[in-house]
């Protein structure tokens, strides 16, 4: 070691800040292979994983925050979905719902005339059960019996209102009015599947 030294130090001035700038370029290059480079890597591995946990971190916190606002919504979703159904009775309700909105005609003072069911109609998980209506009476017996069914619980439409052969009964005027009224009802699983079955084949053709 001592003979390499005294051979770097005999050279001259030039040859030996050659020499020693090649060292310092060796160990810088041995420092970045061996310490720097793995020490980057890690670095930035860690870097990476701060910012995923921090990414997260705000996901979390901003869930959190929202918690509050979304038990709210599903308190309203659940009560709005509570009322619908409600308005939709289930197959074995709907003689009584026929029943009743027949013996609101009769408490308004209403002769019926027709009250006649059609076939239902098939939705996606509804039926509509359209009922013809006949009734004799005066007016303003017909707007009551009208009222009256629109304060049902149970979902009625009522459509197509036509006023026929008024004639005078005293000292009322008596008319035949005819109308529409539509219920619904929900379908059960079975019908459910029925309608969707019918549905894809209809598609396919």
């Amino acid at each position: 070691m001592n003979n390499i030294l005294d051979q770097i130090l005999g050279r001259p001035q030039a040859q030996k800040i050659g020499i020693l700038a090649g060292i310092i370029i060796l160990l810088a290059a041995l420092y970045y292979t061996f310490l720097y480079s793995p020490r980057s890597d890690e670095l930035t591995k860690s870097r990476d994983e701060i910012e995923t946990a921090r990414s997260q971190r705000s996901i979390k916190q901003r869930r959190v925050a929202n918690l509050g606002r979304l038990q709210k919504d599903l308190i309203d979703l659940d009560f709005k979905l509570k009322e619908a159904v409600a308005q939709l009775p289930d197959k074995k309700e709907i003689p009584d719902l026929l029943s009743k909105i027949s013996t609101k005609a009769r408490e308004s003072g209403l002769e019926i005339l027709l009250f006649r069911p059609r076939a239902e109609n098939y939705q996606e998980f509804y039926a509509q059960i359209p009922v013809d209506i006949v009734v004799r009476g005066g007016f303003y017996n017909a707007v009551a019996f009208f009222d009256e069914v629109g304060k049902l619980q149970r979902l009625v439409n009522i459509d197509n209102i036509d006023f026929k052969t008024p004639k005078v009964a005293g000292e009322q005027l008596s008319l035949d009015i005819s109308t529409l009224a539509t219920t619904f009802r929900f379908l059960d699983e079975t019908e459910r599947k029925k309608v969707a079955e019918e549905k894809a084949k209809a598609a396919k053709k």
